[in-house]
């Protein structure tokens, strides 16, 4: 009895202290200066269902946040944010931002925009000089993520060339994340 009590408490408490130390792309981008470090970027919108379900269900995961942290310098940028974020030489921000729309649509910001995101939410990795490696779009579950943070996370993917390759790395991962 007193082991099962012991296992519960533990799990209670890693859950409640395995959280994504989220940061500004700025932060990152600086952080990235002075120890390099792939980024990981949740670009979302306050309006966004699929967005909050991915803070609720995916981010909260303790094996997601624990990852995330140990690999990732993790940001979380509002697509539709006044953030300034310089990033290449460029500052970008959203000109075009409408106050007082919490919860509602808005003008989508510029680094968004230069990121090529369309669809919320959207994950999108970094290498450890700042360039896009790859965007992963849509809603993902603790499970599904996991085949993406690690391929990026291990340079995995510098070896997928190919959509022959991709099938074969998926055929023989071997996930460990639990919902």
């Amino acid at each position: 009895m007193k082991y099962i009590c012991f296992s519960l408490l533990f799990l209670v408490f890693h859950s409640m202290q395995s959280q994504i130390e989220w940061m500004t792309m700025n932060e990152a981008l600086e952080a990235q200066k002075k120890e390099p470090k792939k980024i990981f970027a949740d670009v979302y919108t306050d309006w966004c269902g699929p967005c909050k379900m991915m803070d609720k269900n995916t981010f909260s995961n303790p094996d997601v946040a624990d990852y995330v942290n140990e690999h990732f310098y993790p940001v979380k940028f509002n697509a539709e944010g006044t953030e300034k974020v310089d990033y290449k030489g460029f500052e970008y921000t959203n000109p075009n931002y409408k106050p007082g729309r919490k919860g509602k649509r808005n003008a989508q910001h510029f680094f968004a925009n230069a990121l090529k995101v369309s669809a919320y939410p959207t994950v999108v990795f970094f290498d450890e000089q700042s360039d896009v490696i790859s965007p992963v779009v849509g809603y993902r579950t603790p499970e599904q993520l996991e085949i993406y943070l690690k391929m990026i996370a291990t340079d995995a993917y510098k070896e997928l060339t190919s959509q022959e390759a991709w099938k074969e790395y998926q055929a023989n991962f071997e996930g460990t994340f639990e919902n």
